[in-house]
């Protein structure tokens, strides 16, 4: 019903339209396709794009900076969700994560995402209590 492929330059236009409709995403600043391209071109092939035909139906933004795994942005279009695109799109892009030799992966949930959240927690993924995430605009 869906095919996975790494996502490319070229789906970012509807990757970023499907992550801005979706609940529980937060597009911001550091989002622009320039900057989205630039992730892709550090890390080439790993994050990944559901496809029926050629539409896009789900994405997933994944790198790594050598140490840690990151996942952002996951989404499923409203039609195609629980049918296994999340899972299948957030399990291709940790298989090639451990593939660089990575053993850790992080992600960021937004606290009133309670449906993300279950989502994660259903795949293994815990809540850090030891941590807090922190940020500064540059």
């Amino acid at each position: 019903m869906f095919t996975i492929h790494p996502l490319e330059v070229q789906d970012l236009p509807a990757a970023l339209e499907l992550w801005r409709r979706a609940e529980g995403v937060e597009i911001a600043e550091g989002d622009s396709p320039e900057a989205l391209a630039r992730y892709l071109a550090r890390n080439p092939g790993i994050s990944q794009a559901a496809f029926v035909g050629d539409s896009l139906v789900g994405a997933v933004l994944a790198g790594h900076d050598g140490r840690r795994g990151f996942l952002y942005h996951l989404a499923v279009e409203p039609r195609f969700q629980n049918i296994g695109v999340g899972r299948a799109l957030v399990e291709r892009a940790v298989t090639l994560l451990e593939a660089q030799g990575l053993r850790r992966a992080l992600i960021l949930v937004a606290h009133n995402n309670d449906s993300g959240a279950d989502f994660w927690s259903r795949r293994g993924w815990e809540d850090m209590d030891f941590a807090r995430p922190m940020g500064r605009d540059l």
